[in-house]
């Protein structure tokens, strides 16, 4: 009973948006209600830190999730509003004006980019609206971005979700690292696939299943050598970029144009010259930049960034440690700062970006209510041990099966908290104490911790912060549960195979 309890508001979140088709904003909130209820009258949790919780949730979901959201939607926007989206249009248009090849550049490889820069929903929010605006239709395009934002997430933000993994369990982050791409591989080898038959229809396979799988490979073969050799940080940065240059190449020698699958782009003809072509993409260039300059590559730089920063106690009940507000070196600022530099090369004034700055807020306003919603209910049932109790019976009732469903625990947190490093905050110990406990191997431990990191990423594509995301970015209300009952179609097959790899993995390494 107290298992069900416990999972009683995701089981409602489950029913609200893929049975009632309830908005997000409205389900997300009674998800928390139902939080609350449960964790003061199950879980022994008191009103006053029950009030902790939701607050220190709050400044969670703002500081830095909701910070990085509305900044990479506003670069979008901002790119929108100078016409420089239609220039980088352009550019990706000259690679193909095949329907297919567009959702693979952008989708995929653009996609995995930002997420690895970035990360928190930027992979969702940029690529989605950029291929609506090519002309596919939006349910297609937040489909595809669901599907390609999923293996590339245990790396994103510049490797967060593998480095806090790592600090918290005290192992390697280059074999956490190299664990989680081999982990991820065989879905990463079909994810554009998958992306394919999402976005046309099995038909579209013909013709580009090499494509797809070219663009597979140029991301998984770079991105296991820099996490073998340098660590997660940018191991997703250049598996994008080399895939990217993948399909460009492919494009070229190896052109894809089927009429049923033509886009009318509206290419003009005229090339888009090298000064032109950078003051377009600046946005995006300087975000790159940035974050790589106040990464750990740059010690000299990311230190004393890094340093200024406040720590606040909001909850103080078990389990409570002080919050931490990043202030500079955190991607939200450095992406706004990014935006409000390329917004005025690009020529717009300082009121104009203000204009579009607020409209960004209003257009994103059921999204701050459904994120801030999603991460308060995570942490009243962290603090209130709701979520430890899902874990610790699941484990109690596996045994020594447990690698089948690690990887299927680190999605549930993801599913709850919408990230890949809540989900390895949530659950990195539980999953280092339960290796230990079937008689794993040092290395055995340090492959089932790295399943949970693997695990977020299924749990990426039907977290309801993700689904809020990407319905906001195609500016379609209503998407939410038709989106949900897409995801669970693609996420159940990836964590049985996750599960599948998980644990005859384990069996090799003892």
């Amino acid at each position: 009973m107290e298992f069900l309890l416990a999972l009683s508001p995701i089981l409602w979140l489950i029913v609200a948006l893929s049975v009632l088709h309830m908005a997000g904003w409205k389900a997300c909130l009674l998800a928390l209600v139902l939080a609350l209820a449960v964790a003061l009258g199950a879980f022994d949790m008191t009103g006053v830190h029950a009030a902790e919780a939701v607050l220190q949730g709050a400044a969670l979901a703002c500081w830095p999730i909701l910070l990085v959201i509305i900044a990479a939607i506003f670069t979008y926007n901002l790119t929108m509003h100078t016409k420089s989206m239609d220039i980088i249009k352009k550019m990706l248009s000259s690679v193909s004006s095949d329907k297919r090849v567009i959702i693979l550049l952008i989708g995929w490889g653009f996609g995995a980019f930002l997420e690895g820069m970035a990360g928190f929903g930027t992979a969702i929010a940029i690529p989605a609206g950029m291929l609506v605006g090519f002309g596919i239709s939006p349910f297609t395009a937040a489909a595809v971005c669901l599907v390609a934002n999923s293996v590339p997430t245990a790396f994103g933000s510049i490797g967060i979700p593998i480095v806090t993994l790592a600090n918290i369990t005290g192992m390697d982050p280059a074999m956490v690292a190299a664990y989680s791409v081999l982990e991820l591989a065989p879905l990463t080898l079909f994810v554009p696939l998958v992306m394919i038959l999402a976005g046309c229809g099995f038909k579209a396979l013909k013709g580009v299943t090499a494509l797809c799988f070219a663009a597979s490979l140029g991301f998984l073969l770079p991105q296991l050598a820099v996490a073998m050799i340098a660590g997660p940080e940018l191991a997703d940065i250049a598996g994008a970029i080399c895939s990217m240059g993948v399909i460009v190449l492919y494009s070229r020698y190896f052109p894809v144009n089927d009429p049923a699958y033509h886009l009318e782009l509206h290419n003009d003809g005229e090339a888009v010259t090298a000064r032109t072509g950078v003051r377009a993409w600046l946005s995006f260039i300087l975000i790159f930049v940035f974050l790589l300059l106040t990464s750990k590559f740059f010690p000299f730089i990311h230190d004393p960034l890094a340093a200024i920063r406040t720590s606040v106690r909001i909850y103080d009940g078990p389990g409570g440690t002080p919050y931490t507000f990043t202030w500079v070196a955190t991607p939200g600022v450095l992406i706004f700062l990014a935006a409000f530099i390329g917004g005025h090369v690009q020529g717009a004034k300082i009121g104009e970006m203000l204009q579009v700055l607020k409209a960004t807020v209003v257009q994103l306003r059921f999204t701050i209510v459904t994120i801030l919603s999603v991460i308060a209910t995570a942490e009243v049932m962290g603090f209130s041990n709701m979520t430890e109790t899902i874990a610790a019976i699941t484990v109690a009732e596996t045994g020594a099966m447990y690698p089948l469903v690690a990887a299927f625990i680190g999605s549930v947190g993801t599913f709850i908290t919408g990230s890949a490093t809540s989900s390895c905050v949530l659950f990195a110990k539980l999953q280092t104490s339960a290796a230990a406990a079937i008689g794993a191997s040092e290395s055995g431990q340090i492959w089932i911790a790295a399943a949970n990191a693997t695990g977020a990423c299924a749990g990426k594509m039907i977290s309801p912060q993700s689904i809020a995301i990407a319905v906001a970015s195609i500016g379609v209300s209503g998407l939410d549960g038709k989106l949900l009952g897409f995801a669970c179609k693609v996420y159940i097959p990836f964590v049985i195979v996750m599960g599948l790899v998980v644990y005859f993995g384990l069996s090799v390494l003892g």
